[in-house]
């Protein structure tokens, strides 16, 4: 039972068949026809003109970063986001790209006020302002709808470009009840990570107009991900987000469910009612001897993350049998 992220989860049986018989070429040469298909099915399916298949979700948006700006440029992001903080500065070390980062507000939008304000002039002193960062779901929250349509407002006014880190934007759509394309409307670029609780082994997609997209491509070249037979990875992609986008919810309400059961446990305290998606935060006494509780579950089979707050994450791979159980060994130990 591993609670630590929902990027451990494994391939079914179905993406596992999927993957075997996967038709395959050289992705480099354009030659692959699985990963052709699917990158068309995911440009269509999601209303923009092209898409890039990705190894991880890190290089889709450094892909992205590279592509919307040149050397010296700078990029508006949060304090909290996953490609300013999680991701090696890589836009700075690889794409000579500056980050300013703005510090979240508590629902995780960034404010509009101190967005603006970040903006440099046209001057030579200055990187220069090109592109606006979110990130959709981020730290478990869900960015509203008006939230978008403010921001491409905001982009529209200062002529900058809008890109999403969805790597869980369809836990976000989820959440809201709404199709995936009512969130991702409002961008000029987003990504979608296969991997995280959508079962898929390894990639991510970022999608764009057909331009922004060849230079993706390239960039993608450049920094060591062309890829061959990549079909087989593809495959299982596409069943990825056929399959198991379904059934994300079950994941939101057994988070919610956790949270619950967790304020049960003596020296654990969360807020069920703050629970959007898959992703929950137990504040956990200072008395307890974190290293020795994970241990200690670690050898009976359940995996936590360390932290405090301590981060939990439900999956695909998680039941309420398994939440019952982490509940129980938890009791047994404090």
């Amino acid at each position: 039972m591993d609670f630590r992220s929902d990027t451990v989860t494994r391939p079914s049986q179905s993406m596992r068949q999927a993957m075997a018989n996967a038709e395959v070429g050289d992705d480099v040469y354009g030659d692959d026809p699985t990963v052709n298909a699917f990158e068309r099915w995911a440009a269509e399916r999601h209303g923009f003109e092209s898409a890039v298949f990705c190894s991880s979700g890190t290089q889709a948006n450094l892909l992205a970063l590279m592509a919307h700006c040149e050397r010296g440029d700078e990029y508006l992001c949060g304090q909290q986001a996953h490609n300013y903080k999680f991701e090696g500065g890589g836009a700075a070390v690889l794409g000579s790209i500056q980050p300013q980062p703005i510090e979240n507000n508590p629902d995780g939008t960034l404010p509009f006020d101190k967005l603006e304000a970040a903006i440099k002039p046209l001057d030579p002193h200055f990187a220069r302002t090109t592109l606006l960062s979110l990130e959709n779901t981020i730290n478990g929250k869900v960015l509203p709808l008006s939230y978008l349509a403010e921001a491409r407002e905001f982009v529209n006014k200062h002529k900058l470009k809008l890109h999403l880190d969805g790597a869980r934007v369809y836990n976000a759509a989820t959440a809201l009840d709404v199709d995936i394309t009512k969130i991702v409307q409002y961008f000029d670029s987003f990504t979608i990570c296969l991997s995280k609780g959508l079962g898929a082994p390894v990639g991510s997609l970022l999608l764009g107009s057909h331009e922004l997209i060849a230079k993706a491509r390239r960039w993608r070249k450049v920094l060591g991900g062309g890829m061959r037979q990549a079909g087989i990875l593809a495959a299982a992609g596409q069943i990825a987000l056929k399959e198991n986008v379904s059934r994300l919810g079950d994941d939101h309400n057994n988070a919610r469910y956790l949270a619950q059961q967790l304020n049960t446990v003596t020296g654990f305290s969360t807020k069920p009612e703050f629970v959007e998606t898959n992703i929950l935060f137990a504040k956990v006494d200072e008395a307890i001897d974190q290293a020795k509780l994970l241990s200690t579950l670690k050898e009976k089979g359940i995996l936590l993350s360390p932290g405090n707050p301590m981060r939990l994450v439900t999956h695909l791979d998680i039941n309420r049998d398994d939440i019952d159980s982490l509940i129980a060994e938890l009791k047994a130990i404090v």
